[in-house]
């Protein structure tokens, strides 16, 4: 693999265009059936909002470490104050949101109980945009062409991406930065003269009109395709197929996927695109930045929701890490934020409990499963190198901060271990807020740090027996007799 010599994308910036939306989550417990009619009654416990559509390409160049330039429609309503606010809070992100007075704000709103989705509601009036708003965006555009390296169009077909807006980015960028285009519907003749398009395989079987079921039918319908539209290149994603990517001057390029186990692939397209433009803007081939999109794909369906990465997590999986599934465990407190957003964004119950686990035991081992047994999905707060000193002295601990958190992630029932500096968990606590919080019965529920905090939430504390004759201590004690 060439021309990849960093996985630092700070220094790039992307013009984001695109349809925007607000995706609602709402949780609660179905105990009964409605009288009225046979339909199941959700009982409400909590909703929460975040960044959809061309927005979570958004979410993902940022969680990458790139900078966004965001540009996007809204109506003028709550939902539209809503998305500018998360979008405020994006790092890295300068956002601009056009709204209009006859749009209505793009919302979904998923209905969720005991992790099952009952109902998704839309709310969307997938207009055409003013030729005012047109007009506003291209001159934004304009402006924000020297800011930039790559831009990306992100067509959801909701009504942003006329054929006059496509063709005058597409012109004003053209021979300056690449355009990369994530198309929808059938109107590919927008796109006409950009640099390259990421259809996926049933996209590209429905604008070509072709069943396409081999490799050389999906070479000659997508080589027809790029040839008809005058663009430089064409990455046709595949799933677990991996992608395709069709350049001018080159043969056909198969690159394989990265296996991993599937749970979600809702938003892996958001995230090939995403990926696909902070590499091209930081210098990087194009065959190499498909390769790393493709590699990030595989990252992000191993997680659950529209999830998003980092850059060191790209980086350890594409460079073969022989400890990568275990290093995606190992996790920044604003990391594991986000994927406690996504595990309850599929209503499933989080767990936390904290230690040294400076040699792992029998002991240990038993509050972890009575931990996960608890929940489902489990965080370890681990105390760092500097923390274990002071708690346990000079000659603590026997294992290093880094081979401790490789240890606990290797184990299947754990699925985060955050490394903290502080004597006590209870930051961690306080950002986390989890459902459940275990520590062992030695201690009582009002010495437990933390308890507080998870009781006022509405939480529950657990406390697990210990095996008797089980310590670190101990063991040390017994190595050095």
């Amino acid at each position: 693999m060439t021309g990849i010599h960093s996985f630092n994308f700070s220094n790039t910036t992307v013009l984001c265009i695109g349809d925007v939306m607000l995706d609602r989550f709402v949780y609660g417990q179905v105990e009964r059936i409605s009288p009225e009619s046979p339909i199941p009654i959700l009982k409400m416990n909590r909703d929460f909002t975040v960044i959809g559509g061309a927005g979570n390409v958004a979410r993902n160049i940022s969680s990458l470490g790139g900078k966004v330039i965001f540009v996007g429609v809204t109506g003028k309503d709550p939902a539209g104050e809503i998305l500018k606010k998360h979008l405020d809070e994006l790092p890295n992100t300068k956002s601009t949101l056009f709204s209009e007075a006859h749009r209505q704000t793009i919302q979904k709103t998923r209905f969720i109980a005991q992790g099952q989705q009952l109902l998704r509601v839309d709310e969307e009036t997938p207009n055409p945009c003013l030729d005012s708003t047109e007009q506003q965006i291209l001159d934004y555009c304009k402006k924000a062409l020297s800011e930039c390296q790559v831009i990306i169009l992100s067509d959801y077909n909701k009504g942003i991406f006329s054929k006059n807006l496509c063709q005058s980015i597409i012109n004003l960028a053209k021979g300056k930065v690449p355009i990369v285009v994530d198309p929808k519907g059938r109107h590919y003749h927008h796109y006409k003269g950009a640099t390259i398009l990421t259809p996926n395989l049933k996209e590209l079987t429905e604008v070509t009109g072709h069943v396409l079921k081999s490799q050389d039918q999906i070479i000659k319908a997508g080589e027809a395709l790029k040839s008809e539209l005058e663009i430089d290149s064409l990455l046709i994603t595949q799933g677990s197929q991996g992608m395709t990517l069709l350049e001018s001057t080159k043969e056909a390029k198969q690159i394989p996927a990265v296996a991993r186990e599937v749970y979600d692939v809702s938003g892996a397209g958001d995230t090939v695109v995403a990926t696909l433009a902070v590499a091209l803007a930081n210098d990087i081939s194009l065959s190499d930045a498909c390769r790393l999109a493709n590699t990030a794909a595989g990252i992000v369906v191993g997680k659950v929701g529209t999830a998003t990465l980092s850059a060191e997590e790209l980086e350890a999986s594409f460079n073969h890490h022989t400890t990568v599934h275990t290093e995606q465990k190992v996790l920044t407190l604003p990391r594991a934020i986000d994927c406690l957003k996504e595990w309850r964004r599929q209503g499933l119950k989080v767990g936390f409990t904290n230690g040294c686990f400076d040699l792992l035991h029998l002991g240990h081992l038993h509050i972890l499963q009575e931990s996960a047994a608890a929940c489902d999905k489990l965080i370890i707060g681990l105390n760092s190198d500097a923390s274990v000193k002071r708690l346990k002295g000079d000659s603590r601990p026997i294992q290093n901060e880094e081979t401790r958190a490789q240890v606990l992630a290797a184990l299947g029932m754990v699925d985060v271990v955050i490394i903290f500096d502080e004597e006590t968990p209870y930051n961690l606590i306080s950002n986390l807020l989890p459902d459940v919080l275990v520590k062992g019965a030695d201690y009582t529920i009002d010495r437990v740090v933390g308890a507080d905090i998870v009781q006022a939430k509405g939480g529950e504390v657990l406390l697990v027996n210990l095996k008797e004759g089980h310590s670190t201590t101990k063991t040390v004690g017994k190595m050095v007799a």
